[in-house]
């Protein structure tokens, strides 16, 4: 079927191969493809649906696009009949009712097909539309929400069974799922992170100061600050009384790669990480460690990549949540055309990683 093939372009089939799923989608005018791409037609200039009931363009003529503001952008038209850019609109409005209907039932997850009943969709048409506006699936959200619950109850102080049935999860998804979002046992992250230990130690550099902290498996943060203090501080903000301990001597070899690495003379770095992140946040960090010493990619394209043209705004988050600077290079995405979008460690700071990269 077109549809399944198109949903696993991405990953598994050549950008021919893809090409030619779309066109086979537009000649059976699949529904089900609808929300994936549009189509233009250059002897009218005008983009459609997949399913447009208008006569069907000569192979020649058509070009594909990921999202009608592409189709906009290479100067299309939307078509009146079929209404592409409505549909789309459309389409974020039932992603945002299966959002609130996620969260309005973390206690009693609803299935996939409780949920596209009730925002007037099919289970797989929902399954890929959410996929491609959130970067996630419903599942994925689910989760996400149910694990935040989690982390602010168990915070809070309340017990683990307690905080278990608010968050909606299953004893076995606590043990088996939890230690890996958490970076601990449940029962460890309610004690503010006790029996966890971190190595942590502070340079001065071009960028102020740099902070490195590890565990036994590796780094698991890389910050950036203008005082010592201040990275400190932020470092054990999340787990009081964990065990935390400054040790310029263990992480000195770190240090001396990141300074040099900030200072232009370390191109690339190679150090081991220890970060916990979703699937969504994982591809995305992928992404970005594949980005170019002085280059740039913008959220879109990594989204594209991603094979998720619709989930520029979680490519953003996805950025703006990453533990470890440089090491993951979120300061080389952009915004269309070049602008500096947010940073967490500064957008002068972002500014001047850059223009160093580019130098060299």
């Amino acid at each position: 079927m077109p549809c399944q093939l198109l949903e696993n372009s991405a990953a598994n089939i050549s950008q021919d191969e893809k090409q030619e799923a779309r066109w086979q989608a537009v000649l059976h005018r699949d529904a089900n493809a609808d929300g994936t791409f549009v189509y233009g037609v250059t002897s009218t200039k005008i983009f459609c649906r997949p399913s447009c009931p208008s006569r069907r363009p000569q192979r020649e003529n058509t070009r594909f696009f990921d999202a009608p503001q592409d189709a906009a952008q290479n100067g299309f038209r939307a078509c009146q009949r079929c209404g592409p850019e409505q549909f789309q609109t459309q389409q974020v409005m039932r992603v945002e009712q299966a959002c609130r209907l996620i969260e309005q039932n973390l206690e009693t997850p609803l299935s996939l097909n409780e949920l596209a009943a009730q925002t007037g969709s099919s289970a797989g048409h929902l399954q890929r539309t959410f996929k491609q506006i959130t970067g996630v699936s419903p599942r994925e959200y689910g989760e996400a929400l149910r694990l935040k619950t989690l982390k602010h109850r168990l915070q809070n102080g309340s017990p683990i069974l307690s905080a278990q049935n608010e968050a909606g999860l299953s004893s076995r998804a606590l043990y088996e799922r939890a230690p890996g979002q958490l970076g601990m046992t449940p029962a460890s992250y309610q004690k503010g992170g006790a029996g966890a230990e971190i190595s942590f130690a502070i340079a001065q550099c071009d960028l102020g100061f740099v902070l490195a902290a590890t565990t036994a498996r590796g780094i698991c943060s890389i910050a950036l600050g203008n005082t010592p203090d201040e990275l400190e501080s932020t470092l054990r903000a999340e787990f009081a009384i964990a065990n935390i301990t400054r040790d310029n001597g263990a992480l000195k070899e770190h240090l001396q790669i990141l300074v040099r690495h900030l200072e232009g003379n370390e191109p690339h770095l190679n150090l081991p990480l220890d970060v916990q992140s979703t699937a969504f946040q994982r591809r995305v960090w992928q992404e970005l460690c594949a980005i170019g010493y002085g280059q740039t990619r913008t959220y879109s394209q990594i989204a594209k990549s991603l094979g998720q043209p619709g989930a520029v705004r979680a490519v953003a988050r996805a950025c703006a949540t990453n533990p470890v600077a440089l090491a993951i290079p979120c300061h080389r995405v952009v915004r269309e055309g070049g602008a500096l979008a947010g940073y967490r460690w500064g957008l002068e700071r972002k500014k001047k990683l850059l223009e160093q990269e580019k130098q060299k």
